[in-house]
């Protein structure tokens, strides 16, 4: 029988590098129903990355039964935020002030599902994606695999595949690579790879040489 071998990292462990707490695989410390993570995506913060849900997954409203969806290999920076569809008021009515939560004789006759703002929809965030130090994710926001998203960027609309965005309203700056390019990526999804497959293919996988990862793709 082939041993396990026990060098790799695991996506289950809190802490994934020796003597650091600032770093967290945050499939291990996801308690919510509501948010899916991949394989060793982490959340990095000095001011403890186990409180994320707490921190960064924010104006959750279970009715509208939207999801935060993050693929494999990502690296959020510490600060990093998603709203959810909760954070939204109804706009179509004469005022979208929350009357009901500020005193009993405001609640009589509220009808929270009735006065539920509509859901933006899952908030889906690819694999590969870099999101930098207090971004903004607003609801209903599919990043595509490979992007970066730049520091303190407000990100309001859907960002392609292995684009950069920065800004508020975040705005796509370029892409990572040319159009042919971004497409053999999507294609080989080295991410999706057995573990053993992406160890030993590692140096590809991080260098600049595609056509190198196509020789070394399972």
């Amino acid at each position: 029988m082939r041993r396990p071998n026990t060098s790799l990292p695991d996506p289950t462990v809190r802490f994934p590098i020796p003597g650091d707490r600032d770093t967290v695989f945050l499939r291990a410390v996801i308690t919510s129903p509501f948010i899916e993570v991949g394989d060793f995506t982490y959340y990095n913060d000095p001011d403890g990355p186990e409180r994320f849900e707490e921190r960064c997954f924010l104006q959750h409203y279970e009715p509208h039964g939207d999801r935060l969806i993050i693929g494999r290999f990502c690296a959020l920076a510490a600060g990093a935020r998603f709203f959810m569809s909760g954070a939204n008021h109804r706009l179509d009515h004469i005022s979208g002030y929350p009357f009901d939560e500020m005193a009993d004789a405001w609640k009589s006759g509220f009808d929270p599902i009735r006065h539920l703002p509509p859901s933006r929809g899952d908030t889906v965030i690819g694999h590969d994606v870099w999101i930098g130090n207090g971004a903004t994710i607003m609801p209903g926001v599919n990043i595509g695999n490979g992007a970066v998203v730049g520091a303190c960027a407000v990100v309001t609309k859907d960002v392609p595949a292995y684009g950069m965005v920065a800004g508020n309203p975040a705005r796509l700056h370029h892409r990572r690579f040319d159009k042919r390019t971004i497409g053999r990526l999507e294609r080989i999804a080295w991410w999706n790879w057995p573990i053993e497959a992406i160890t030993r293919n590692i140096d590809a996988i991080r260098s600049g040489d595609i056509d190198r990862l196509i020789d070394a793709s399972p």
